[in-house]
């Protein structure tokens, strides 16, 4: 008889094994093949570990420049895709969008066979921030935008389709460390989603658009999109603490704050918490960087819970004048690289992911003529 699994979720449960990263065993908490992600944040730019992540080792200067000359040339994005991205309405769940972009993309570009997988890897990494600002721009602002552009990175070439001008020195910085805070984490929803499709034997893009359906949903992504709709309500530090204790009180679910997998506290939160404090000083903010700092002070006060990675996210990307519903998205661009090391690493050592339930219904029954029902 199978093995009952009885972790609700299959929490604390070990489903298989992985060389990608570490959560919550070394260094600060979490690392990137052995790497721990504050010393990269810290000292790399995100396609460095973009390629550590998908080519297994951090490439030397000859070998980044050759990457990113060869990422800047497949920004560019299909007259097919453009077509069907126009159709999608400006109310549409920007994930949807992306979903479907990759889904389409499949159908352009299709992997024929493994030895492909990394070229498709790096086309979607590189086309992915094409794709969700060329249907922002059309269906919001009615501009087919350039999706080539020249910037030198990921994260800048995101910012510079998304508001029509190259990225301050600052705010390309933050995309750097942003992209690389939200590259990998081990068996998360979204990623054992792609390698359970990867299991199977399917195509990278089936993968990818699976992993996609997975963030989709409020229980894995959006934080970051939950906290900012939050925050923005509310007009002072005293506010935000007189809200945060009504909604404790009431009981409702603050969404970004605690996690599955650390106890302590979420190294990519002091991270991203120090860059959006130095985008609140550039743009002279007095309500929202207070706002939030509250905000962790009432849930580590009254609940013992840390902010994760996502909730000062929430207010570095709106100090970047980046819309809040592009916030998800966003995660995309940077755990492709995750999502894609996933599969290929899935794909070296395949069994295919199949297991057993516990059955809770009926006894065995016959089933009685339907004249006599």
């Amino acid at each position: 008889m199978a093995k009952v699994l009885s972790g609700a979720g299959l929490r604390g449960q070990v489903a298989g094994k992985t060389a990608l990263s570490s959560v919550g065993q070394s260094g600060s908490g979490l690392t990137y093949r052995g790497y721990d992600v504050k010393d990269l944040a810290d000292k790399c730019q995100f396609e460095e570990v973009a390629y550590l992540i998908l080519k297994g080792h951090l490439p030397t200067q000859a070998e980044l420049t050759s990457y990113k000359t060869i990422l800047k040339g497949m920004r560019g994005l299909p007259t097919a895709l453009k077509e069907v991205l126009e159709r999608i309405p400006a109310d549409a769940h920007p994930m949807d969008v992306l979903r479907t972009g990759c889904s389409m993309l499949g159908n352009l570009e299709m992997e024929a066979d493994f030895t492909q997988q990394d070229h498709a890897s790096d086309r979607m990494l590189a086309c992915f921030p094409s794709i969700i600002c060329y249907w922002y721009r059309f269906s919001h602002d009615g501009v087919r935008v350039d999706v080539e552009t020249d910037d030198d990175s990921i994260g800048a070439h995101f910012l510079h389709m998304l508001h029509g001008q190259k990225p301050s020195e600052l705010h390309e910085q933050v995309m750097h460390v942003s992209l690389i805070l939200y590259a990998e984490h081990e068996f998360n929803a979204s990623t054992f989603t792609a390698r359970v499709c990867a299991s199977t034997l399917s195509d990278m893009h089936s993968c990818i658009t699976g992993a996609i359906g997975s963030l989709r949903g409020p229980l894995h992504g959006g934080a970051n999109e939950a906290a900012m709709e939050m925050i923005q309500g509310f007009t002072s530090a005293d506010h935000a603490e007189q809200e945060m204790l009504g909604k404790l009180e009431r009981k409702e679910k603050i969404m970004g704050f605690g996690h599955a997998i650390y106890s302590e506290s979420d190294p990519r939160n002091e991270i991203i918490k120090t860059w959006s404090e130095k985008l609140s000083n550039e743009i002279g903010d007095t309500v929202l960087y207070p706002v939030s700092v509250r905000c962790e002070e009432v849930m580590k006060r009254e609940k013992g819970l840390f902010c994760n990675a996502d909730f000062f996210h929430a207010s570095a990307y709106n100090f970047m004048k980046i819309p809040t519903k592009l916030f998800t998205p966003i995660f995309v661009m940077s755990r492709l690289t995750g999502w894609a090391a996933h599969v290929m690493e899935q794909r070296a050592d395949n069994r295919i992911i199949r297991p057993s339930a516990d059955y809770t219904g009926e006894e065995l029954r016959s089933v009685v003529p339907i004249e006599k029902r």
